[in-house]
């Protein structure tokens, strides 16, 4: 256990910035899904919706820190192959 005073803080700040880290990803996870649920159902309006919903979503996680700019690139950019591809 810490002894330090900051050591302590310190502890209690990541335990509250891991919580809200968790419910960030979980949020872009979710918008992803309904991306995909979309394309399963081969609704491509639907399907543009929810990416252009989803695209922020991603790049605030970038911004919060949450993902790595790449990673959020790659995300949207498979997200968009997939979405011109439904016919």
């Amino acid at each position: 256990m810490a002894q330090h005073t900051s050591a302590m803080k310190r502890i209690r700040r990541d335990a509250k910035q891991t919580v809200r880290n968790h419910s960030r990803l979980s949020r872009i996870r979710t918008f992803i899904k309904k991306v995909e649920t979309a394309l399963a159902g081969k609704d491509k309006v639907a399907a543009q919706a929810a990416l252009k919903l989803a695209q922020p979503e991603i790049m605030r996680g970038v911004t919060k820190g949450v993902l790595h700019h790449n990673t959020a690139a790659r995300k949207i950019s498979r997200l968009n192959v997939r979405v011109k591809a439904v016919s």
